[in-house]
């Protein structure tokens, strides 16, 4: 007997097993309630496992954050206006280069660059077009972390001291 002719009917076996099996599986599913029922209920368990694992998963990477935002507060951020736009410059260059790969460690540099710009709301609009949506999540998330950070008009310091009472 040849190889060749061994490994065709070998292969010809395999195949007709599996078109078997595929058969049978279905004819199965089909009729037997208790089959179904067992298939519905290990989608349901494998369902719940997946949303539990997302959910652990969300939890941990908002801990992450807390962690990460506390570090900068910490580590402070500049207060001379030139140090403050080479440190923008410098934040928001490396959070570009971060966003593929490291979305947290990008909007932790984007924060940082957000925490020194004069008009952050004004950022934020900017962000809202330029950064990816998973980033920007993160992002929101650092924001609201944070008490201190002043967002514009919503904290009434946009407003010119010199603008009030002049006609």
């Amino acid at each position: 007997m040849r190889t060749s002719t061994l490994v065709a009917a070998t292969a010809g076996t395999i195949v007709t097993g599996l078109l078997a099996y595929a058969v049978y599986f279905d004819h199965k599913r089909q009729t037997d309630p208790e089959f179904r029922k067992a298939l519905k209920r290990n989608n349901r368990r494998m369902a719940r496992a997946v949303k539990e694992e997302a959910e652990a998963h969300g939890a941990m990477q908002r801990e992450v954050i807390k962690k990460v935002v506390q570090q900068a507060k910490d580590e402070g951020f500049p207060t001379d206006l030139e140090e403050k736009e080479a440190y923008f410059m410098s934040q928001v260059a490396q959070g570009e280069s971060l966003v593929a790969e490291e979305p947290i460690e990008a909007a932790l540099c984007f924060y940082k660059a957000l925490k020194v710009y004069p008009q952050p709301k004004d950022l934020i609009s900017i962000y809202d077009k330029t950064v990816p949506k998973e980033v920007l999540e993160i992002l929101a998330e650092m924001v609201a972390l944070d008490s201190g950070l002043k967002l514009g008009s919503f904290t009434g310091e946009s407003a010119a001291p010199e603008s009030h009472g002049v006609e």
